[in-house]
C-alpha cells in the first residue's frame, strides 16, 4: 500500500453522487492529497480499474447497477487480491457484514454512520487494520449450508464470476458473449465450469445459488437464464 499520502489512490464505487461526494470530502480529510477516483456502477469500476493499476483502496457499495450482493466483492478480490475492498452499505446487519468479511473485504461500514466515524475508519484500513462496526461479533457460529457454497464460489476464476454475474440478470449466452467480447463456445465452457464448482446441474440453479449466497432471492415466477 502506498506510504505517502500524496500517491494514494482510492476508488469509490458507490451510485449515489450524493453520498459519494459525502465520501469523497472523508477521504480528503484523512489523506488530504488523495486522488480519489469516482464510478457510479459496476462497468465503470471495471473500467476504471483496467486503466489505472496503482489503487490502494476501494470503498465499495455493496448494491448497485451491474452487481448483486456480494458478486462484486468476489470479483474484485479475484481479479484484484491486492487491492483492499472495504464494503460500504445500507445493508448493515450481522450476517451481512460477516459475510463480507468472509469473502475477503477489509472492513465494513454501514452507511448509517457520520463523517466522524467515516473518516476513523478509513484512517484504520488506510493504516493496514480492519475496521467494522464495534457491536458486530465476527465469530458467531455460521451457515454450514452458506458456508460450502461460500467455499465453492470463491473458487471462480474473475471471468466465471463475471459470467455468474450475467447469468443472474438474466441474460443468454450469445448477449454475455457479445459483452465480454468471446465467443459463445467460450462461454459454454464457462458455464459448464461455474455449474461443476457449484456442484449444480443446471444454469437456474446456479443463479438460485448465487442469490441466496448475496442475501438475495430467485423468485419462481422470475424469468430463469436460457
Amino acid at each position: 500500500m502506498s506510504s505517502t499520502a500524496n500517491s494514494t489512490h482510492i476508488v469509490i464505487a458507490d451510485d449515489h453522487p450524493l453520498f459519494r461526494g459525502a465520501l469523497c470530502s472523508a477521504v480528503a480529510s484523512v489523506l488530504e492529497a488523495a486522488s480519489i477516483g469516482e464510478a457510479g456502477s459496476f462497468e465503470e469500476l471495471t473500467a476504471l480499474l483496467e486503466r489505472e493499476a496503482d489503487v490502494d483502496l476501494i470503498l465499495l457499495d455493496l448494491t448497485m447497477p451491474g452487481i448483486s450482493g456480494f458478486s462484486g466483492l468476489i470479483y474484485l478480490r479475484a481479479q484484484y487480491p491486492a487491492i483492499p475492498v472495504v464494503i460500504v452499505s445500507a445493508s448493515d446487519d450481522a450476517v451481512t457484514i460477516r459475510r463480507s468479511m468472509d469473502f475477503g473485504a477489509s472492513g465494513f461500514i454501514p452507511k448509517r454512520f457520520g463523517v466522524e466515524t467515516l473518516r476513523a475508519a478509513i484512517a484504520k484500513v488506510m493504516a493496514g487494520d480492519v475496521w467494522i462496526p464495534a457491536d458486530v461479533d465476527l465469530s458467531a457460529a455460521s451457515d454450514p449450508d452458506m458456508t460450502k457454497l461460500r467455499d465453492r464460489l470463491v473458487t471462480l476464476t474473475p471471468q466465471q464470476v463475471r459470467v455468474l454475474m450475467m447469468l443472474s440478470e438474466g441474460l443468454l449466452n450469445k448477449q454475455i458473449a457479445y459483452e465480454l467480447g468471446v465467443s459463445e463456445a467460450t462461454i459454454k465452457a464457462h458455464v459448464s465450469a461455474i455449474l461443476q464448482k457449484l456442484g449444480v446441474e443446471s444454469r437456474t440453479q446456479a443463479v438460485i445459488a448465487a442469490a441466496k449466497i448475496s442475501g438475495g432471492q430467485w423468485r419462481p415466477g422470475d424469468q430463469p437464464p436460457q
